[in-house]
């Protein structure tokens, strides 16, 4: 195996030997290692983008022969996190005699389905629709990326003239041309007139490469992406300014994020006029640049070029009207400018729809914008979760990068509406948008949970992400949160250190869900604590910090959040964690039970007011939750053994037998009474819902 080469600027080079030579002689695993590490470099492909593929010989069950068997990545994979189960196997001279049934272009998406009649391994992901592009071809090992810089060159209106000067005659060039099987047959064309090249470029698509082993592909990618790479650095130096040059000056990063957090909640409500949507904020140098330029007004519209993007994007952005420094704190009259913008592009998208959709065409989908770019501040995305709204965002900067090398070397080309719509609404497309597993109850929504270092907090949380929610965890320790954040998937939840008995504190932790999420559309106040004193031991102070964490603290979160809630317009539940205390009189309780009291009540006072918003406000009432709780590891659990006249040991024992069904409770139990108020009982406000095991005199009826 060939050392490291010379260094590399434009890309990361990440061939580790040891690595490697750990796989021995196991193409199939090299070739995912390859896709691994191709996968991880953003500037090379973007998630779902790109695919790759090596051949092998292996022997036919059937007939004992040796045959050749091409492994590729599956449809709906993504390289950068490619293993065997995400690939399909198939037979390569199977493949290639489909030419002889094949009818031409209106024949593209039978073909799909007689991929399948080529399978060698039972086990496959359905083959994708660039199976034959790699099939045809007769490269061991073959890298179809989609770099920024190559997509720059595939997008530049003299793109096969610019193909030629950079490469010379070492690559070949195909024109735009949607993927499907004479895509394949014009690369193997090419190919033939062409022989010795190292790679095609396709126009307004991406790239070919290839080689004998994964490696001498790996490094024929790299150096091909290289290469465009530094011609358009070079460009854009004699150029001098990108984009034309600013014409709006950024705010700061803090009052950026400021603005954005404000917004966010707005933008949401619009956007989710159809679905409830999840946002994401992105304000990079890049976007910066970009949306700040001279030459946005003309490139936004002209929308993307690669079939990647715009699939993830849509068509084009919306770009607000609205100046960086401009007053957004009035959310009527804010909303007020912001409506008209929404309701055009709806309009627009509607207009593209019925101008380009075939008489088999899917309906139209959700007509608000993906991406929305506010000059001066970023750039936001919204879509049904936080990965696709994310990966919509990382996307849109690909874009970006493209638009700014093509506009470098010459002009930037977008793909023509018809083509662009062709890809959106491909019926290909649409069934793989129906195969896509059934949405959980609380996907699209946003939690923020206080009190979720641990205990009942966190289980709540757990049930909530699991339930599909995004969370955001508050708590006073961070090293708690820190902790409990490590427990959830990439693009689950956030966490935010929150006293509650500070105004501004629940303000960052609601500007840390409107920045991550784009909102947030249920609250838990799971934050406590609890002291157990009889009434002449206790202090003002034990007074004081029952009322603050517990009802003013459940006060300003519900003032706070219900701000956000109407702005965005699509209501949202608030769930107090109060107590049995607050309905049953025990001794030694009276702070305590009159604090969780407190929050009953506001609670249904609450109730009352936010109904016509459609905010529903609910309570759970746990009791002898021991196993698993914070406030059972301090003070409480002696103050409630003294009362009880038993040891602390003894507490479990006796809470568990003094209910009537004679079950200890646990934080779980707690969480699946929060799911129920949100998941559930979506026509319940006001409500008390005891996960007590059953405690006669807490009874509310």
């Amino acid at each position: 195996m060939s050392t490291k080469p010379k260094a590399f600027k434009y890309v990361n080079y990440l061939w580790d030997n040891k690595k490697a030579g750990a796989f021995g002689d196991d193409q199939v695993a090299l070739f995912l290692y390859r896709s691994n590490i191709l996968g991880s470099d953003l500037r090379i492909t973007n998630y779902g983008g790109g695919n790759t593929s090596c051949k092998t010989t292996e022997k036919d069950p059937l007939t004992n022969e040796e045959v050749e068997v091409m492994w590729i990545k599956g449809s709906g994979g993504d390289i950068g996190t490619l293993d065997k189960s995400g690939i399909a196997g198939l037979y390569t001279e199977r493949l290639r005699r489909l030419k002889n049934v094949y009818q031409g272009l209106e024949d593209e998406d039978r073909m799909v389905g007689l991929f399948n009649h080529c399978i060698y391994d039972l086990d496959s992901r359905a083959p994708s629709i660039d199976t034959p592009l790699h099939g045809l071809l007769p490269f061991k090992h073959i890298d179809h990326l989609h770099p920024d810089a190559l997509i720059a060159v595939a997008a530049a209106k003299d793109s096969k003239k610019v193909t030629k000067e950079i490469w010379g005659d070492t690559m070949g060039w195909v024109p735009w041309q949607r993927p499907g099987f004479d895509l394949g047959l014009q690369l193997e064309k090419c190919l033939e007139e062409n022989p010795g090249i190292r790679g095609i470029v396709l126009g307004s698509h991406g790239l070919f490469t290839w080689g004998d082993t994964s490696y001498e592909c790996y490094i024929n990618s790299l150096e091909v992406i290289e290469m465009a790479s530094e011609y358009i650095a070079k460009k854009v130096k004699e150029k001098g300014s990108v984009f034309g040059g600013a014409t709006v000056k950024s705010l700061q990063s803090d009052e950026r994020k400021e603005k954005a957090a404000q917004l966010m909640p707005l933008l949401r409500g619009l956007c989710s006029s159809e679905s409830r949507m999840i946002g994401h904020f992105n304000d990079s140098d890049t976007v910066l640049e970009y949306i700040n330029s001279h030459d946005l007004e003309r490139l936004a519209p002209m929308g993307t070029s690669c079939p990647d993007h715009f699939l993830r994007t849509k068509i084009q952005p919306l770009v607000l009207n609205l100046s960086p420094n401009e007053d957004i704190t009035d959310s009527e009259k804010t909303l007020k400018k912001l409506k008209p913008a929404f309701e055009q592009y709806r309009k627009e998208y509607e207009a593209y729809y019925n101008s380009c959709k075939r008489d088999n065409s899917p309906a139209m989908r959700d007509p608000n914008p993906v991406i929305i770019l506010y000059p001066g501040v970023g750039m936001f995305s919204f879509a049904k979760n936080k990965q696709t709204t994310r990966v919509a965002s990382e996307f849109y900067i690909n874009a970006i990068n493209v638009m700014r090398g093509a506009e470098a070397i010459s002009a930037y080309t977008s793909l023509p509406r018809q083509e662009a719509f062709d890809i959106e609404y491909w019926l290909l497309e649409e069934a793989k948008l129906q195969r896509m597993p059934k949405e959980k109850p609380l996907s699209r929504k946003v939690a923020l949970v206080t009190g979720a270092g641990g205990g009942i907090g966190k289980a709540i949380a757990d049930k909530l992400a699991e339930e599909g929610a995004n969370v955001v965890l508050t708590d006073v320790a961070e090293n708690r949160l820190q902790e409990a954040v490590q427990t959830y998937k990439k693009d689950t939840a956030a966490y935010e250190v929150c006293d509650v008995t500070k105004m501004d504190s629940i303000q960052n932790a609601y500007k840390k869900a409107c920045l991550e999420f784009g909102g947030v559309d249920i609250v838990v106040h799971s934050a406590g604590l609890a002291i157990s004193k009889p009434l002449a031991e206790t202090s003002e102070a034990d007074w004081d910090i029952l009322q603050d964490v517990l009802v003013k603290g459940q006060f300003e979160l519900a003032k706070q959040g219900v701000e956000i809630m109407r702005k965005q317009a699509q209501g949202g539940d608030f769930i107090s964690i109060a107590s049995k205390n607050g309905l049953v009189a025990g001794p030694n309780n009276v702070g305590y039970g009159t604090a969780k009291a407190a929050q009953q009540h506001m609670v249904r006072l609450l109730a009352s007011e936010l109904a016509s918003d459609k905010i529903r406000v609910n309570t759970v009432n746990p009791d002898g939750v021991i196993v698993g709780s914070k406030i059972w590891e301090g003070d409480w659990a002696e103050g409630r053994a003294k009362a009880y006249g038993i040891t602390v040991e003894e507490l479990p024992a006796h809470y568990a037998k003094r209910n009537l069904l004679n079950e200890i409770i646990y934080p779980e139990d707690i969480a699946n009474g929060v799911f129920a108020l949100v998941g559930l009982l979506d026509k319940s406000t006001g409500n008390i819902i005891n996960v007590d095991g059953g405690m006669a005199n807490a009874f509310v009826r």
